[in-house]
């Protein structure tokens, strides 16, 4: 299985850059779909590609578009895998109501069914894994707003959203829920002779080696946890319980290539149990690993943080792949870690 060609989309994104370093140390070749040649030179600069030097078992292939008709008919020749990452994400500006369709909506099903229609003309393609999300499976209102006491697991299922949608992450997440419906659909009605499965994360901490500017070290949502170090508020309000370290949704999506894996299979991936996390408990967790830093006022530590009670039952994934996920703690270790790094401070 190792050594066979991976394609993977949204590689230089949080997710898809571990990944990507992720699939080339299990020793599998990677062919990574990229907006430019610039986005490929600064993987090639990664730290970590750098020290495994993969020569020609890393490739690229340049994707300005991925909305554009076929726009990945060229990138599957010769793969057996794809790991479908990339998607429409929120970034610190938002989208005003207006762009919710247009921006997340229409991207994430166009993207996602576009990479099934590539896949489904190409001969010799195994498995398709794709990122989906919690917020597919989880009620909008129970998710965000509403504390109840449903565990909800990968069995779990909701209506088809609707809009008009009252928040940017409420289209996002109905986005996630559209995509999902359409790639049940698509292998319901082709029936193609490769499955897929279905990874759906939690919020995602950890280090983004894409990230060379200690300024930017709380994009996306690693500023859950990381705002408060930095002495500020995530501006997400009260975060739902629910983290996971992106080591951990890396290694998914790398495992989920193994054919003992059982295809057509949502997983979702959620640390520390029912319990969830406490997102306000990184302030501790940086006095405690790294109390000279907060002495010196390099990690100020004194922001806001708080947390939206969200059940939600994993467990079913750590022992399928067989393995328990990090921490809350050690997600924001690594976090601090690279923060740190960047900014010339030793780590103690």
């Amino acid at each position: 299985m190792t050594g066979e060609l991976v394609l993977i989309t949204g590689g230089t994104g949080l997710i898809g850059i571990k990944t990507l370093h992720t699939a080339l140390k299990a020793g599998y070749s990677v062919r990574a779909a990229v907006r430019s040649q610039e986005k490929a030179n600064a993987v090639l600069a990664t730290p970590t590609v750098k020290a495994l030097n993969p020569g020609d078992k890393l490739t690229f292939v340049i994707v300005p578009n991925i909305l554009a008709e076929n726009a990945y008919d060229e990138a599957v020749k010769g793969v057996k895998y794809i790991l479908h990452i990339a998607s429409p994400v929120i970034k610190g500006e938002g989208f005003t109501p207006d762009q919710y369709e247009t921006h997340l909506i229409e991207p994430a099903i166009k993207g996602t069914t576009s990479i099934l229609n590539a896949a489904y003309k190409t001969p010799g393609i195994k498995r398709l894994v794709i990122t989906s999300s919690e917020v597919a499976i989880v009620p909008w209102a129970d998710f965000i707003a509403n504390e109840v006491d449903t565990v909800f697991d990968d069995t779990y299922e909701i209506p088809f959203p609707v809009g008009p949608y009252s928040h940017p992450f409420e289209a996002y997440s109905a986005s996630k829920v559209r995509a999902l419906v359409a790639t049940k659909d698509f292998i319901k009605e082709k029936k193609p002779e490769w499955d897929v499965i279905n990874i759906m994360p939690s919020f995602v901490i950890g280090d983004n080696e894409m990230i060379t500017d200690p300024k930017l070290i709380s994009d996306g949502t690693v500023s859950a946890a990381f705002a408060q170090v930095l002495g500020g508020d995530s501006g997400w309000g009260a975060v739902p319980s629910t983290s996971i370290h992106v080591a951990d949704i890396a290694r998914l999506h790398v495992d989920a290539l193994d054919p003992k894996i059982e295809g057509n299979q949502s997983f979702l991936a959620v640390s520390e149990g029912e319990r969830g996390t406490r997102w306000e408990e990184a302030i501790e967790i940086v006095n405690r690993n790294f109390p000279e830093a907060v002495k010196k006022g390099v990690l100020p530590n004194n922001g806001t943080a708080s947390t939206k009670r969200t059940k939600i039952d994993s467990s079913r994934t750590e022992k399928v792949f067989g393995f328990k996920f990090q921490s809350y703690e050690e997600q924001v270790k690594s976090v601090v870690k690279q923060y740190l790094t960047l900014v010339g401070e030793p780590i103690a």
